[in-house]
């Protein structure tokens, strides 16, 4: 990260997206996009596959985004991303951004093919995926990153049995040189992520914990807080892997040597997490002191 972090005072005022838009009271994904593209500038062209943002991005002849955005399908985000990229080499112009902008459904399922395979070639974009856990703009269907025992309209009673899949991790075993988590809760630590992911040549891959009032069962004013909570207790971490190296950052970083909330607190903020008894959440408790044995070991040179 750069050394001089972006603050409230120096933030662009310029604004992307027009407000009154059509994304849900409380959205998280309005905090990020909002930021994301004051990071990302004018010089952009935005790649989007179906989500709730292209909900937020309104119906014809109405747009709420003031940037070049191609709607593409479902599978497609990365490959699209690759032609517009093409497109832009053969006019011979270098000094715009291409962006593609996914949820956690188009990123970690229906379109990890494509986005595999222009990490593989080596392809000059960011991919940001905002990760709200589940298919949200069809009904809040389960995909591969909701977490486990998660309740959806397509899990058993019970919750979903299979553990959340690791995007990040799993961008990162491709080999690019930029992966980086942030949260809607943290929008200035998104925005100089973005910043330094435009300086990198190559594929950079930013996945973003986004709360979702609607899917996951809180009222609306909460989403700020619910997003500090996932970070407090240890469930998500901010962190950056530059060239193989892995480091936390933010409010992550500064909990290291430090106690961290009980992640039964962020749980009972939701409903989706009525399924989780006592001995679960012991579990998954455990999991997330194992993990941050982990990061207190790393941090402290301790291999």
């Amino acid at each position: 990260m750069a050394t001089n972090k972006t603050t409230i005072l120096n933030l662009p005022e310029e604004e992307l997206v027009h407000p009154g838009n059509r994304a849900c009271a409380g959205c998280g994904l309005s905090i990020v996009y909002r930021t994301g593209l004051k990071a990302l500038g004018r010089e952009t062209i935005l790649v989007v596959p179906p989500s709730c943002l292209t909900v937020l991005q309104g119906l014809y002849p109405i747009a709420a985004t003031q940037l070049p955005c191609l709607n593409v399908t479902f599978a497609s985000t990365a490959a699209a991303a690759t032609g517009v990229l093409g497109a832009l080499r053969a006019r011979g112009k270098t000094d715009v951004q291409v962006a593609a902008w996914a949820g956690d459904g188009g990123t970690s399922d229906i379109g990890i093919q494509a986005l595999s395979g222009a990490c593989e070639r080596g392809e000059d974009f960011i991919f940001i995926c905002y990760d709200n856990e589940a298919y949200m703009n069809t009904g809040v269907q389960r995909s591969g990153t909701t977490p486990q025992h998660v309740l959806t309209t397509t899990t058993p009673i019970t919750g979903k049995h299979q553990q959340k899949k690791d995007m990040p991790a799993i961008m990162a075993a491709h080999g690019i040189d930029y992966v980086a988590t942030a949260s809607a809760a943290y929008p200035l630590d998104l925005y100089d992520k973005i910043i330094k992911a435009k300086t990198i040549s190559g594929p950079k891959y930013i996945h973003v914990h986004t709360p979702c009032p609607a899917g996951w069962g809180f009222s609306a004013r909460y989403t700020v807080k619910i997003g500090q909570l996932a970070v407090e207790t240890g469930l998500f971490d901010l962190y950056e892997q530059e060239n193989g190296n892995f480091r936390l950052t933010g409010a992550s970083q500064k909990l290291l040597g430090k106690k961290r909330k009980p992640v039964d607190e962020y749980f009972a903020t939701q409903t989706r997490f009525k399924g989780l008894d006592t001995e679960k959440t012991r579990a998954i408790q455990e999991e997330v002191d194992q993990k941050w044995a982990a990061h207190e070991k790393a941090a402290a040179g301790i291999c």
